[in-house]
């Protein structure tokens, strides 16, 4: 069994962590911390619980993690996860951090976006992005995984098969998303508040969402060329789900290709994509509350749409975290998922 913690248990990814490891036959949940609900039962802070897990939440302590926890989840806001992942590498413990901390590479790119200076460049270096779909072979033998942003998940592996195959103009791509008031995670800010996002819909850091940058850095990789994305993100008078549609200019020396079939082939042994058939979309019921990404495509004479659609608590976060643990410890993608 491996042994599992959480460190910032009491919020909304902490929660879905609990949920699909409770279901996974080969994970014992052994620690559950928080700074700010330390002494409260889990039922306390999760009702849906009681009588499945019996832990109390314990404030973060390197000595008492590394002595119950193989591998722990980082569910903490940005900016935290930096004071803890150099302490628990060094215990010997490896880590799947739900923060931004060490996503972006570009340190002064990540300070610009985050206002905050990256204390642990050496560990930066070292860190694996986890998207499964795309780093399976680096996942497999990580320490410190990062996991992706809800946003760029839904984004990137809508764009990977064009954006590979250089089909597309770099420099055209459009990203439209809408996501759920979940996305925002607890934190108490007005725009939030259930009287303000009912029955609204906005946008907001309309082409400086942090988001931006990991987009375009894991294209940029994928294509080999400086790309730059058009990124707008919306918010949604709902609970979660994301939902994308991302339009794009072909390329100059665009293939002529049924592009649905390249998809299929590009996802093919990937458990968690689901590619729709010509002439259906995603909608947010179908994907909402599964580690699934929906994607549909749309080709026109000179330009694509493409829609793809996840649950941005799951295969946004907590899910693809518990995806990337079964990587990184040999076992079935879908183990705890399904």
């Amino acid at each position: 069994m491996i042994k599992v913690g959480i460190i910032g248990v009491s919020g909304y990814t902490g929660k879905e962590l609990i949920r699909f490891l409770l279901k996974h036959p080969q994970v014992k949940i052994c620690g559950l911390y928080s700074s700010s609900s330390s002494g409260k039962s889990v039922s306390e802070l999760f009702p849906e619980f009681a009588s499945r897990l019996e832990l109390i939440c314990a404030k973060p302590d390197i000595k008492d993690i590394s002595s119950k926890c193989e591998v722990v989840f980082l569910a903490l806001p940005h900016t935290t996860s930096m004071q803890f992942v150099p302490k628990l590498l060094k215990a010997g413990v490896r880590v799947v951090d739900l923060s931004a901390d060490y996503r972006i590479k570009d340190t002064k790119i990540y300070e610009k976006f985050y206002q905050h200076k990256h204390k642990d460049k050496i560990n930066l270096g070292n860190s694996v992005y986890g998207l499964p779909e795309l780093l399976k072979e680096k996942i497999k033998n990580a320490k410190l995984i990062a996991n992706p942003g809800c946003y760029p998940t839904a984004a990137i592996l809508a764009l990977a098969p064009l954006v590979a195959s250089n089909l597309v103009d770099l420099t055209s791509i459009i990203i439209d998303a809408k996501s759920g008031v979940s996305g925002a995670g607890k934190k108490l800010a007005e725009g939030f508040l259930f009287a303000e996002a009912n029955e609204d819909f906005r946008a907001y850091k309309v082409g400086e969402h942090q988001h931006m940058p990991e987009i375009n850095q894991v294209l940029t990789k994928l294509s080999g060329k400086k790309t730059n994305v058009i990124f707008v993100p919306h918010l949604l008078p709902l609970n979660r789900g994301i939902l994308e549609t991302i339009y794009v200019k072909k390329s100059k020396g665009f293939k002529k290709t049924r592009i649905i079939d390249l998809y299929k082939k590009f996802y093919k042994k990937e458990p968690f994509v689901r590619i729709k058939t010509e002439g259906e979309f995603p909608r947010l019921k179908d994907v909402v509350g599964t580690n699934f990404c929906d994607i549909g495509i749309k080709e026109l004479k000179e330009s694509v749409i493409v829609i793809s659609a996840i649950d941005n608590l799951v295969k946004g976060a907590s899910g693809q975290a518990v995806q990337n643990m079964n990587i990184m410890y040999g076992l079935p993608e879908i183990l705890g998922l399904l």
